[in-house]
């Protein structure tokens, strides 16, 4: 989109409206995006899902020799840049391959974990001899490449690892001693980012080549879900590493680790939205197949309403990666990946997104465990038994809440994040608080809505001050100690990550209704009006519990009342709204826009 030039601050969504014209949505497509994820789904069709069975089985050589039949068709080099052997494509493209491979299952993770965080690494922070030296192969297949962060000792705590590394007194090598566990595609991954503290005081970056002497693969560990991935522990025992393989610069390794954690966590939310909308398919479709009383199970109505809220969740999800990604690529499209100084401008700008990339994440993984639990009580018992995929995607769905740093974890990220940039004078949060006071004090009239999404729009922008209400007010009672109230950095987290879902799809139904008209836009339309309804809800829910926290007496009443007139809203007919969801999804037989 040409018109993503304009730098959006990231976390200014909580005190600034989106403009309709700076959001990338699915139907801003172009035809070499929808041409790759053709591709995509083509490869998966004829190549994966032929030899899904042997895969799960946990092949080595089949997984391999897969990545690099992909490798070929270029959904290996995606991110890689075109001087070193990749596409170079924008993040809107490589987000939309993402999303589709999700249907490979296991295999999409193995790949997921190579393009993502085992090449990324290299792609934003190597010097311009490790890019030249292994980018090529990486964008091809003839390397696989790992992402080597957690110990046995740490897991959300990164920078506890304990892991050393120290120079050689001849300065050539670093001498590596150590462990790592749960990294995805040890058993036969070539290259391996590894993060050790040189000196056991200063956190680094490596890169490490599988013939290293003193560094061994252990056995696979036996994984609840995700079978068909490789997952393994590491050990180094004095493994020699040249020096010219530190990534970064020593004591500097956080900002690769963060950065591409934060990579891995916006790549995750798109993997769980193909999930999403694969669920969506299989239960659709058993539904339709399936009788029950005489009457198809899609009929009855509890049925319907599952399939209905399945496929709004979905479409809010989609509606919040693509926002993401076109927020990324808009920030990193202009990178010079030769220049020396590439690492620091991509750290800077990755950084600038690194609240957003927390919220798709917990939303995303959190939605797809709804989705796929939900999948699995339409099947019934059939959702239990193996022989039915859907009983795949609910236990795989599971590790996304741990992966690239737990939910808890993310949601702490999120309101922190939100005030280090304030205090840091990047966001006019204090002043916008400031702003709120006078104008709590202030009746709030009753107010009517007659446009298409008015009242949703409204909502919407009630939310936000529901949420500088209570950050304000929390901010004044725990000052610098408000990052010990963990409960209500929760509430906080929660109510900002509603918010950005709520005007995600927003602002994408209006702008579609600006393009196609109401009648055509009526199913999301009306998807966007059952979450936005549905959100405001559970932010009000939220509101009430913080207050209760942060006041107690006369004054919780007095923002209780307070609260009451910025959450004056009208219901709607879900239920009917739901039903005519239903019947699109039921006819459909697939998630449905």
């Amino acid at each position: 989109m040409d018109t993503l030039h304009t730098k959006i601050a990231g976390g200014s969504f909580v005190i600034e409206d989106l403009d309709a014209d700076l959001l990338m949505t699915p139907e801003d497509f172009t035809e070499e995006q929808r041409m790759f994820a053709e591709t995509t789904r083509q490869f998966i069709e004829g190549e994966i899902l032929p030899r899904d069975e042997q895969i799960e089985k946990l092949d080595y050589e089949l997984t391999v020799s897969l990545m690099r039949k992909a490798g070929e068709l270029g959904l290996l080099g995606a991110d890689v840049p075109e001087q070193f052997g990749g596409l170079g494509l924008d993040k809107v493209s490589s987000t939309l391959i993402n999303e589709v491979l999700a249907g490979a299952s296991s295999f999409a993770l193995s790949v997921g974990a190579h393009v993502g965080i085992g090449t990324l690494p290299i792609v934003f922070f190597g010097t311009r001899e490790q890019k030249n030296k292994y980018l090529p192969d990486l964008a091809t297949g003839a390397k696989i490449a790992a992402y080597c962060l957690t110990e046995p000792t740490s897991g959300s705590d990164a920078l506890g690892a304990k892991t050393t590394a120290r120079l050689s007194e001849d300065g050539k090598h670093y001498i590596l001693n150590g462990s790592k566990t749960f990294i995805t595609n040890a058993g036969f991954a070539d290259l391996f980012i590894v993060y050790a503290k040189v000196d056991g005081k200063h956190f680094s970056a490596f890169i490490v080549e599988r013939d290293t002497p003193g560094f061994t693969v252990g056995p696979e560990e036996k994984k609840m879900g995700i079978k068909g991935s490789s997952t393994c522990p590491l050990f180094f025992e004095d493994a020699r590493i040249p020096a010219d393989h530190l990534l970064g610069e020593v004591g500097k390794g956080h900002k690769i680790a963060f950065n591409i954690l934060n990579i891995g966590r916006f790549k995750l939310g798109a993997g769980c939205l193909g999930g999403a909308k694969e669920a969506i398919a299989l239960a659709s479709q058993y539904a339709n197949t399936r009788t029950q009383f005489g009457k198809p199970l899609s009929s009855f109505p509890l049925i319907g309403q599952k399939l209905a809220e399945m496929n709004m969740i979905t479409y809010v999800l989609e509606s919040m990666v693509y926002r993401t990604s076109g927020l990324i690529d808009m920030i990193l499209k202009h990178i010079d990946h030769t220049s020396p100084d590439a690492g620091a401008h991509s750290a800077k700008g990755i950084s600038e997104y690194a609240l957003e990339c927390s919220i798709n994440k917990v939303f995303a993984s959190e939605a797809l465990d709804f989705v796929a639990d939900e999948g699995v009580q339409i099947h019934g018992g059939y959702g239990f038994i193996q022989e039915y995929k859907i009983e795949r995607i609910y236990r795989d769905s599971r590790i996304n809440r741990i992966f690239e740093g737990t939910n808890e974890i993310n949601r702490l990220l999120v309101p922190g994040t939100l005030l280090k940039k304030a205090l840091k004078g990047e966001l006019p949060l204090m002043e916008k608080l400031q702003a709120l006071q006078s104008e709590l004090l202030q009746l709030v009239p009753g107010q009517t809505f007659e446009g298409a999404l008015e009242q949703e729009t409204h909502s919407l922008s009630m939310a936000k001050k529901i949420f500088l209400m209570i950050g304000g007010l929390a901010v004044q009672k725990y000052q610098a100690n408000i990052e010990e109230e963990q409960e209500m950095l929760s509430h906080l987290a929660d109510m900002m990550i509603q918010i950005y879902a709520m005007e995600s799809a927003l602002v994408r139904t209006k702008k579609m209704i600006g393009r196609v008209g109401e009648t055509k836009a009526r199913h999301a339309m009306q998807m966007t009006q059952v979450f936005v309804h549905e959100a405001f809800e559970r932010i009000e829910s939220i509101a009430k519990r913080s207050l209760a926290a942060l006041e107690s007496g006369d004054t919780l009443r007095t923002q209780l009342s307070i609260l009451k007139k910025l959450a004056r809203s009208v219901p709607v007919d879900t239920v009917r709204l739901k039903r005519e969801i239903a019947a699109r999804v039921i006819e459909g037989e697939k998630y449905t826009v």
